[in-house]
């Protein structure tokens, strides 16, 4: 590891901070106090930081053991149970968080409010707030987990690692997302196009445009009551509709099958037997002799007797004679 690299990954008064944390207080007092410099320099140095033969360096690592000496305390041990308390309202804000925390832990640790301090402090923050949010997601069933964290804007290698995800996964969830989110715009346009009627007419509008119920209650902004009755409207609209429907095609029905014979007058009947004859000459397959007649205006229960009976016709004919 080049030096850069030690100190892209973790600041040296960090790494020092860290070294006293894990050392046992005894060692850094009386006479174990240099035995145990000359160690942690040591250690330091191997991290990437020219501790034991760069006077700055180990003056720092001195410095840093006076002030927990003072303190009667690691100053991690302050950092780390402040930064453990802090909940996600705490954190919402990584630079208020931090200004806080620095105002309630300056005093005993002056060096703290340094620049140098203070950036890695908030880094601290932000990867309490990360690991407060993903605890938090991990709580929640199918993919909400997932889109609580795309929300909080949680990179997406990180929620992948986190809730052990696999690529394809997320970009479904991302997937879903978008489209709900096109939803929305649609729905936000058919609203724009009847923003001046009523809200029954709006929900009617959105119920035509094939939105569901919980998004046109969430945008329309009406509850299940409106819904309930605009559904109920609807329905009476449609079966009104359907009753006008069918009486039309029952009307149409009639009108292509014609009248009954016994409406039709005796003189008109035995034209109409006369024309059947002429087109049975033509055919003897029934699904001709239909059509024929009807390109021809034959009633229908004409039609009927012709193809089932024949021998009917003479029956009429005479009838129809008198």
């Amino acid at each position: 590891m080049t030096t850069s690299e030690a100190t892209e990954k973790k600041p040296l008064w960090l790494l020092i901070e860290e070294k006293i944390l894990a050392t046992d207080a005894q060692e850094l007092t009386g006479g174990n106090l240099e035995a145990s410099i000359k160690r942690i320099a040591g250690e330091l140095d191997g991290s990437g930081y020219n501790v034991s033969g760069y006077g700055g360096n180990l003056l720092k690592l001195r410095w840093a053991i006076d002030d927990m000496a003072k303190a009667g305390k690691p100053l991690l041990q302050d950092v780390n149970a402040a930064v453990g308390a802090l909940t996600l309202e705490d954190a919402s804000d990584a630079y208020v968080a931090t200004t806080k925390l620095l105002g309630d832990l300056g005093d005993t640790w002056p060096k703290l409010k340094s620049a140098e301090c203070r950036t890695d402090v908030i880094k601290m923050v932000e990867q309490a707030r990360l690991d407060l949010l993903i605890a938090k997601a991990k709580e929640m069933s199918g993919d909400e987990g997932i889109r609580y964290l795309i929300g909080e804007k949680v990179a997406d290698e990180v929620i992948v690692a986190a809730l052990e995800l696999t690529d394809e996964q997320l970009a479904e969830v991302h997937a879903a997302i978008a489209a709900e989110k096109a939803e929305r715009n649609r729905v936000a346009g058919l609203l724009e196009k009847v923003a001046e009627k009523s809200k029954d007419e709006q929900v009617k509008h959105l119920f035509e445009n094939n939105v569901a119920e919980p998004l046109i209650m969430e945008m329309a902004e009406v509850d299940q009551g409106v819904i309930d009755g605009v559904k109920k409207a609807m329905e009476e609209e449609l079966a009104e509709k359907q009753r006008l429907a069918e009486e039309e095609a029952a009307r149409k029905k009639a009108e292509a099958e014609g009248p009954s014979l016994d409406a039709i007058p005796a003189d008109e009947l035995i034209d109409l037997i006369d024309s059947v004859r002429e087109i049975m000459e033509f055919s003897d397959v029934e699904k001709e002799i239909r059509t024929m007649c009807e390109q021809s205006a034959i009633p229908k229960a004409l039609v009927d007797i012709a193809v089932s009976d024949p021998d009917k016709l003479d029956e009429l004919e005479k009838q129809a004679e008198g």
